[in-house]
C-alpha cells in the first residue's frame, strides 16, 4: 500500500503558525508533506499572497497523517 506525500518548496500558514520562542514557529499540517531543510524558504498566509518572510526549516516530523514543521524566521518582509 502506497504512502501519499506531498512536496512543498514554500511554508503557507494560513495563520496557523504557533510561536515557540522568539524567531522559532512551529506549523500542523494534514497528510504528509515533505520540506527542505537547511534552506530558506518563502513563507506566505496563503498560497497566493505576498511573500511574508523568509525562513529555515530545521525540522520536519510525520505522525498520523499530520505532518509538524519547525522553522525559524530569518528575515521579516512583511508585518501583516
Amino acid at each position: 500500500m502506497g504512502m501519499p506525500l506531498e512536496l512543498n518548496t514554500m511554508i503557507v500558514t494560513k495563520g496557523n503558525e504557533k510561536r515557540q520562542n522568539d524567531n522559532i514557529f512551529t506549523l500542523e499540517k494534514s497528510g504528509y508533506r515533505l520540506y527542505p531543510i537547511d534552506i530558506p524558504l518563502e513563507v506566505r498566509y496563503s498560497k497566493d499572497s505576498e511573500n511574508r518572510a523568509t525562513a529555515v526549516i530545521q525540522k520536519v516530523e510525520w505522525a498520523n497523517e499530520t505532518t509538524i514543521v519547525t522553522y525559524k524566521l530569518v528575515s521579516l518582509h512583511s508585518i501583516n
